[in-house]
């Protein structure tokens, strides 16, 4: 899992690929356009524009994936994303290979992080990780979830 914030994006020390994938989700101007998916670059890059209302983490599941990497970029309101390291999800539910994702009920050693506008977490394939949590109470957010294919890295 790596964070950082978008006012500082050139300095945040990120693969290639990465920054050129928040600068193409940024370009889009998700804060401006309705929710769904946008291709950046094909399959290889796109984004899904997501505006919803945080839960308790007691109602939600973890999620992880296999083939993509996550970029979670919060444009308004604030959410907490609990997370765990790769091998820490349990409980876990069947894959589906298809959408590329897997959802758990629990993670080992959970951490918890708080995103505030203008801020983004990534996590890896094989990292866990169950965003849209509340805060202090309940709020509307909204976000964009930048998908990369991870193969881009071996590219």
């Amino acid at each position: 899992m790596m964070m950082g914030e978008v006012q500082s994006l050139p300095a945040a020390g990120l693969h290639p690929v990465l920054e050129e994938a928040l600068t193409l989700a940024l370009a889009a101007r998700p804060q401006e356009i309705a929710p769904g998916r946008y291709e950046l670059r094909g399959d290889d890059i796109f984004m899904n524009v997501m505006q919803f209302a945080t839960q308790s983490p007691q109602e939600k599941k973890a999620e992880l994936h296999e083939k993509y990497i996550d970029i979670q970029l919060l444009l308004a309101g604030e959410e907490r994303i609990l997370f765990g390291i790769t091998g820490s999800a349990r409980q876990c539910e069947e894959m589906h290979v298809e959408e590329d994702y897997q959802l758990c009920t629990h993670i080992d050693n959970e951490q918890a992080l708080v995103l505030k506008p203008g801020m983004f977490a990534i996590f890896m394939p094989g990292e866990p990780h169950k965003p849209g949590c509340v805060v202090d109470v309940p709020g509307d957010i909204k976000k964009v979830v930048v998908k990369v294919k991870a193969s881009l890295f071996n590219a």
